[in-house]
């Protein structure tokens, strides 16, 4: 009998535990389902880093963010950082027609509401936004060849940096999504195209560098060099792209890393992520590719140009052994020409371009947010400032002045 009493007893338990968990369960979904109630179709007003104009701080504004429509997402953005591209559009390029925009395009948050026909998405789930898509149903995105997406070039205007469709407006002015994304505010909407879902665990102000800068440069030495292991490797730039591109070559098993860079405070993080040597152009006096082939018996085998500088991407390919060296452009730049001479290749050198470091989009970034937790990839290392998005403007200046890797801006709460 006391036997029986004690199953009877561990049945009875169980079914109350199980009671309390669905219990529970249901008034986690009731509280997802009232916030999905309460906003789900119509416009948010919110607040977001509105660049007016080029060359000029932006201005934190109330925007008004329709609700997705068919195959959209939207996403309560949670955590941001500023990248390269983003002052290169606002200092650089400074295309006229590329604004009013809403910046950013590295950035994680949490599904708030999607369109008619989405399946993938639902709210609640943790999500990157991909400034390239990935269909998965056109010829590129079925091709192993290469990571670009037929569709990425009808979605975005490529000459001003921003999405054809755009769910933003401002004091009455519709308000251009950069690149198709806009992290830079509460709220944005999506095409689910260039939307993936991650790993309910990662967090959000980490995993957020994953939208564009590690997994460029990390990916530029993995998927577009091909590094291989016990090879001589070269690195052209020491922000957060090249500093990624140093942690994939040591990934993927290089011997000797060599950090070029004007910057001397950047050694030593070079070093943490996996540099060797570390060697800054102005302690020289003759060319810098001349001194990696002094250094190296001829040049190395792979160089990665992370700057986005045509005459730093000269000095890469010259930096690669001439009868079989590999040189990957990954820096970003569409304001000059370049030119070499034939001989630069002729004998054996291959010059390639890498964008977003061959990931493609949803499929690359979710493997990396699990090779974060896995603890097979860094990116705590990478933020050296946390901030706000109030701070736009300071994030922005530290960035342009070389004052910082990433800075990550908490733009909700979770």
């Amino acid at each position: 009998m006391d036997g029986i009493a004690r199953i009877s007893s561990f049945f009875l338990l169980s079914v109350l535990l199980q009671s309390s968990l669905n219990s529970s369960l249901g008034s986690a979904q009731s509280i997802i389902s009232a916030g999905k109630m309460a906003t789900a179709g119509k416009v948010i007003k919110c607040r977001a880093a509105v660049a007016w104009e080029p060359d000029q701080p932006v201005v934190i504004e109330e925007i008004e963010v329709a609700p997705p429509q068919a195959s959209e997402v939207r996403i309560k953005i949670v955590a941001t950082s500023v990248c390269h591209s983003d002052l290169y559009h606002l200092l650089q390029s400074m295309h006229k027609d590329g604004f009013p925009t809403v910046l950013g395009h590295e950035g994680a948050g949490i599904v708030e509401s999607v369109g008619s026909g989405v399946t993938e998405f639902q709210p609640g789930d943790k999500v990157i936004p991909l400034f390239l898509c990935q269909c998965k149903e056109c010829r590129f995105c079925k091709s192993p060849r290469t990571n670009q997406c037929e569709r990425a070039w009808t979605r975005v205007r490529q000459e001003i940096m921003a999405g054809v469709e755009s769910r933003f407006t401002c004091k009455g002015k519709r308000v251009h999504q950069f690149m198709g994304t806009s992290t830079f505010s509460e709220y944005t909407v999506i095409n689910q195209i260039a939307v993936t879902k991650i790993d309910p665990a990662a967090p959000l102000d980490k995993v957020c560098l994953l939208g564009c800068g590690i997994c460029t440069g990390y990916g530029a030495a993995v998927n577009t060099a091909k590094v291989e292991p016990g090879s001589t490797c070269a690195v052209f730039g020491l922000g957060a792209v090249g500093l990624a591109a140093v942690m994939g070559c040591k990934a993927a098993g290089a011997k000797r890393i060599i950090a070029i860079d004007i910057n001397p405070d950047k050694a030593e993080k070079a070093k943490v992520l996996g540099a060797t040597d570390f060697v800054n152009p102005k302690d020289h006096n003759k060319p810098i590719h001349e001194v990696i082939a002094g250094m190296t018996n001829g040049g190395v085998d792979f160089s990665l140009e992370c700057v986005g500088n045509v005459e730093v991407m000269l000095s890469a390919l010259e930096s690669s052994m001439e009868a079989w060296g590999v040189s990957v452009i990954v820096g970003w730049t569409d304001m000059y020409d370049i030119s070499i001479r034939p001989r630069h290749l002729i004998c054996g050198r291959t010059w390639k371009g890498s964008m977003f470091g061959g990931f493609k989009g949803k499929d690359g970034v979710a493997e990396m947010v699990k090779a974060y937790l896995e603890k097979k990839v860094r990116l705590d290392e990478f933020i050296t400032h946390n901030m706000t998005l109030d701070q736009i403007n300071d994030a922005i200046e530290l960035m342009k002045n070389c004052k910082c890797i990433r800075a990550v801006m908490t733009v909700s709460p979770q």
